[in-house]
């Protein structure tokens, strides 16, 4: 039978008690007798708790002076020492700054997956215009995700810290893939975000930080879990992923923060240009229950140089040899961006976002140039009810007006409605049932004949998302 030091102890000073209660009881009489048993009672009760919030506390040290009691004589049957290294481990300097380092750091991961079915039984099986559920009739891995965060923490005296998201999946060659926009993704194609963060002691604290991170341009992130709906919006898709440089945020008060930014481009970790592109907004909740975003972008996505196949005798690393583009294009990209959320009640989710999105190739047409600009705008509605712990229902309402085709590479009015159905087995355990309906103006979506376009596309699909580890809330 286990048994505990604390217990030992006190059945040690009953027996100690009991032994003194007999050789007292020869000598006195029954007043003193009576006496002395209280006030030794009281002593042995008094040492008693000393020791057990020794033990509590950890400053035991094991030695038999530090657990035996005061008053212990000769007379007395002293009880064994109580090793405190049982209930406490000794704990080295160096051990302890890891222990602090590891206090502060959360360990994070996910497992995204799922089938969908899509009813024009499409050639290919590919969902077009999807930016993570893009394939029909197979099982698939969307995304299996490590996130590693250790962020600064001002109230323990540190202002610095930094975040490493590494990620594996298809969601990864959507995410980073486009070599027009990236001259070497295979480098950076599993990192998603890779940022170190510092606080100045500015106000209420000036938070920088300097890296990559996924872009909060459009309502939309990253991870499923975090999401009203499985499938993405047109905007998710549409909208920069992540950027490349340093990005502040100040509070000024506790509800409103103004940003900025200034970065290589959109979903670019090595610029495709010497542009550098910027962003303006502030983050905002005039209410508890209200929280509002306000952006805007601008750039110049163009590149000014073009791979080349050789760059002569001298070495250089694979993929960093160009040839310059002359004249280059320079027209400019700006990205109005506006969204909110609002909880009437802590059921019910309502979220909007509205996006207008100009890009030109020259900023001044020269002869045989055009300076006519691509117009992108439109926006989404979203809709979540907690019906109980474990189900919710949400609903997501889309419009896009592509005109001049900078998205869907052709001149349309895309819509689309998602009608999404959680239950959540388990804390960090999702299941989503979801059925969507896209359509266009224009036939756009694939067919089950080879070049015969359609213009509407349903899908039914079910995902399934784990995630596990210390970070609370959302990634």
């Amino acid at each position: 039978m286990k048994c505990y030091p604390a217990y030992a102890l006190f059945t040690s000073l009953l027996i100690v008690s009991a032994n003194a209660q007999q050789a007292n009881g020869v000598a006195a009489g029954p007043s003193e007798d009576l006496q002395q048993r209280v006030q030794q009672l009281e002593q042995e009760v008094s040492d008693l708790k000393r020791v057990v919030r020794q033990l509590q506390t950890g400053t035991a040290q094991g030695s038999a002076a530090s657990v035996v009691p005061t008053h212990a004589t000769a007379e007395m049957p002293v009880p064994a020492p109580v090793r405190t290294s049982d209930v406490i481990s000794e704990v080295s300097a160096e051990d302890r700054k890891n222990l602090d380092f590891l206090r502060g750091t959360t360990l994070n991961l996910g497992l995204d997956t799922y089938y969908a079915y899509n009813f024009n039984n499409p050639v290919g099986r590919v969902n077009l215009l999807r930016a993570y559920d893009v394939l029909s009739n197979e099982f698939s891995l969307n995304q299996a995700s490590v996130v590693i965060e250790h962020a600064p923490d001002i109230s323990g005296g540190r202002r610095w810290g930094g975040r490493l998201d590494l990620q594996f999946g298809q969601a990864t060659d959507t995410l980073q893939g486009n070599p027009t926009n990236e001259p070497r993704p295979d480098i950076y194609r599993n990192v998603f975000q890779a940022y170190g963060s510092y606080v100045a002691p500015l106000g209420k604290g000036l938070n920088i930080d300097f890296g990559k991170w996924g872009s909060s341009l459009g309502i939309e992130g990253n991870y499923t879990k975090d999401q009203i709906n499985y499938s993405r919006s047109y905007w998710f898709m549409f909208l920069p992923f992540y950027h490349m440089g340093v990005r502040t945020s100040f509070p000024v008060s506790d509800r409103f923060s103004v940003n900025y930014w200034i970065v290589n481009g959109t979903n670019q970790v090595e610029a495709t240009n010497g542009f550098k592109d910027e962003l303006f907004g502030f983050t905002a909740k005039p209410a508890k229950n209200v929280s509002w975003t306000m952006n805007y972008y601008f750039g110049q996505e163009h590149p000014d140089r073009a791979p080349a196949l050789s760059c002569g005798p001298v070495p250089v690393q694979p993929g960093l040899c160009f040839t310059a583009i002359s004249p280059a294009p320079n027209g400019r990209t700006h990205i109005f961006d506006s969204y909110m959320s609002w909880q009437p009640i802590p059921k019910l989710t309502f979220a909007l976002e509205g996006d207008y999105v100009i890009q030109r190739d020259w900023r001044i047409a020269a002869p045989g140039e055009s300076s006519a600009p691509f117009h992108t705008d439109g926006g989404a509605a979203y809709l979540q009810y907690q019906l109980t712990s474990k189900i919710a229902l949400a609903t997501r309402a889309e419009y896009m007006s592509d005109r001049g085709g900078l998205y869907s590479g052709i001149t349309q009015a895309l819509k689309e409605n998602t009608v999404t159905f959680d239950y959540k087995v388990a804390n960090g355990f999702l299941m989503r049932y979801e059925w969507r309906r896209d359509y266009s103006n224009q036939p756009t979506f694939l067919s089950d004949v080879q070049g015969v376009l359609k213009k509407d596309q349903n899908t039914a699909t079910l995902g399934l998302v784990w995630w596990w580890g210390r970070k609370e809330g959302s990634w």
